[in-house]
C-alpha cells in the first residue's frame, strides 16, 4: 500500500517538544510543518506549549535588546568621560 501524497503521518507530543524551534523559526520542511500543523490542530498541550515558547523568545529578544542599549550607553559614558579627562590633562 502506498501512501497518498495527502497522508501525514501523526506527530506525538513527544516529537513536538524536539521541533518546537525549528517550527518557531520556520525551518522545517513542508511535509514536517504538516504533520506539525496537524498535530497542533487536535492537541491544545502541545498549543499551549507554543505559545509559552514563542512568548518567551518575545521577552529573552527584549532583554537582550535592553542588554545592548545597556552595552551601548556604558561605551558612550566612558568615551565622554576619557574625552573630559584629556581634555583636562591638556590645561
Amino acid at each position: 500500500m502506498t501512501a497518498d501524497r495527502t497522508t501525514v503521518e501523526p506527530m506525538d507530543c513527544r516529537e513536538f517538544v524536539e521541533i518546537v524551534s525549528d517550527y518557531i523559526e520556520a525551518a522545517l520542511a513542508e511535509t514536517e510543518r504538516l504533520r506539525t500543523e496537524a498535530h497542533l490542530a487536535g492537541c491544545a498541550g502541545c498549543r499551549a506549549y507554543l505559545d509559552q515558547m514563542e512568548r518567551t523568545i518575545t521577552i529573552l529578544r527584549r532583554i537582550a535588546d535592553r542588554d545592548a542599549d545597556v552595552v551601548a550607553q556604558r561605551a558612550t559614558l566612558v568615551e565622554r568621560f576619557r574625552a573630559w579627562r584629556d581634555s583636562r590633562d591638556t590645561r
